[in-house]
């Protein structure tokens, strides 16, 4: 056998394993997952199988596992709550219905070409929403570890009830819970053995002796796929359902597309963003018909499936069929998992969004920490999806703040250099005579347009000696209509005091809309400069001005 034949049969052989070893860790997690959501366990399943097969089809990543994640069953388990209501079947109604408009919603930015959709989240605010989200889901399942049946349902009203009803928490349970972490904690040290497979067959080995004690189990699961559209909201509803649709998949996305794009940077593999959004959204329209969750590329799964030796989405497609031989020849069992045992795997699942280092770099760097803490804070006391959506208002509005506040520098040149660089930070950079030369330190947009051109204003008023000012625009991409009212205004205001005006360093398109756009006492020539030195030393000639 050639080299490449034998490298061809290593990888799919590593891709069997790694397929049979993911296996053992999704479907404990989907059940569980179907439990944060508050809906069926079969609906964690269905979404499981969908993703798995769609996106292993479909999609472009090597290691990217499709599923149903932490953060999808959670934000679901809102946004059902939201639109439905605390009654049961109503959610579950909704929930296929909002995993059919999520499938939708990802179709038409596949169509759109919204790639960079994700880009819409910050990092500090997924962080910080991600670490928020992790605190949520934990506290949510320490009911479930305690056998207990909590009363509140919010984050600090649950923190508060569980401490204070700690007679009535059931040792059963919470021995079963706690040995189940510390199983999965220990596994962690083994990445090919599929830790919690072990721990769920221990569970349902056990599960008639915790069950004479108290410890509820999972209880039955019905597989029987349901291909019919899934119930349709109220008139009144259309509009939050699809506003909730729209959210799921913002978090969906910039979760997998974290996910994706992290793995792909690590191998040097190739990114299509837009690919995978069609993947998304067939796999959730898949999920949907099925009536099971959400489904993306999770963070933890898609590790789990690289640190088992993954070469390509064939190992997708063998934990799919896996999944499947396993629901169908073991469902009995599957039925007695010890309520605690999920809760466990979910816990453990989402430990590793629980670590403060997440918030080291953002405090060495002195940069966007308000904006981490914020989206912690607000998932924690608004909850998840308006948490989430303050924290992206948030990181916009401190955007503008930064933007808006005007900072512009007056530059000089470096001696026996061209170079012309800040004088307040190069005290040996000097200024040239009779020229004034400002640069913006922010692209001119509304918010911040005339704020810095008043700031141009007093450095001419400064400067009684300079006929002419070169304003250095390199780091403005575009001009909106306001930056170009307020340019042509400041250029008004220079020549009747017998200033000249002259650009240096436009960017393709701003010299294209200035040319469109034609100041008074343009001339095309005047566009041309394309570094400061030029502008001063052609304006010493004598060359044309704005």
């Amino acid at each position: 056998m050639n080299a490449p034949a034998s490298a061809a049969t290593g990888g799919r052989r590593a891709d069997i394993v790694a397929g049979l070893a993911i296996a053992g860790l999704l479907l404990p997690e989907a059940v569980a997952y179907s439990s944060l959501a508050g809906l069926p366990a079969q609906t964690g399943v269905f979404a499981l199988f969908a993703g798995l097969l769609c996106y292993g089809l479909i999609g472009r990543s090597r290691y990217a596992i499709v599923s149903a994640t932490s953060s999808s069953a959670a934000v679901l388990a809102a946004a059902t709550l939201a639109a439905a209501g605390p009654d049961p079947l109503a959610r579950a109604a909704i929930a296929g219905f909002l995993t059919l408009a999520t499938g939708a919603c990802f179709l038409a930015a596949a169509a759109a070409r919204l790639g960079g959709l994700s880009q819409m989240i910050a990092r500090p605010v997924l962080r910080g929403f991600t670490f928020g989200l992790a605190c949520v889901i934990v506290l949510k399942q320490l009911p479930a570890l305690l056998g207990l049946h909590a009363r509140a349902s919010e984050f600090l009203p649950l923190l508060l009830e569980l401490p204070q009803r700690w007679r009535e928490w059931q040792p059963a349970s919470f021995a079963a819970g706690a040995l189940a972490l510390l199983a999965l904690k220990f596994g962690e040290r083994f990445p090919r053995i599929p830790a919690s497979l072990i721990v769920i067959a221990l569970g349902m080995a056990a599960s008639s002796w915790l069950a004479a004690r108290g410890v509820a189990l999972t209880g039955a699961i019905a597989l029987s796929p349901q291909l019919a559209a899934p119930g349709w909201p109220d008139s009144g509803q259309w509009l939050t359902c699809l506003e909730l649709a729209l959210a799921l998949t913002l978090v969906l996305y910039a979760e997998s597309y974290t996910a994706i794009r992290a793995y792909a940077l690590k191998h040097g593999d190739p990114v299509d963003a837009n690919r995978d959004l069609l993947a998304l959204g067939v796999a959730n329209l898949v999920s949907g018909l099925l009536h099971g969750l959400p489904v993306g590329a999770g963070y933890s799964a898609t590790s789990a499936n690289e640190a088992a030796g993954a070469r390509s989405r064939l190992a997708g497609l063998v934990a799919a069929l896996t999944v499947l031989m396993l629901v169908g020849f073991a469902l009995a069992w599957i039925e007695r998992i010890p309520q605690p045992v999920l809760a466990a795997i979910v816990i453990h699942a989402v430990g590793k969004s629980l670590r403060p280092a997440t918030f080291a770099p953002y405090l060495r760097w002195h940069r966007d920490r308000l904006v981490a803490f914020a989206a912690v804070a607000t998932v924690l006391t608004l909850g998840i999806l308006d948490g989430l959506l303050a924290a992206i208002a948030f990181s916009l509005l401190m955007l503008l703040r930064r933007l808006s506040r005007p900072r512009l520098s007056v530059l000089g040149r470096l001696p026996d250099s061209h170079d012309f660089v800040d004088t307040a930070l190069h005290p040996q950079a000097a200024p040239v005579p009779g020229v004034l030369v400002l640069r913006p330190e922010q692209p001119l947009f509304f918010a911040n347009a005339e704020p810095i051109l008043a700031l141009a204003r007093q450095q001419v008023e400064t400067h009684p000696d300079a006929r002419r000012l070169v304003l250095s625009l390199e780091i403005s991409p575009d001009l909106d209509s306001t930056a170009l009212e307020a340019l042509s205004d400041f250029d008004a205001w220079l020549r009747a005091r017998g200033v000249a005006l002259t650009l240096a360093r436009l960017k393709d398109g701003v010299r294209t809309l200035l040319e469109r756009v034609q100041l008074p006492g343009q001339t095309a020539s005047a566009l041309e400069y394309w570094s400061v030195d030029d502008a001063v030393n052609a304006g010493a000639a004598g060359a044309p001005r704005l």
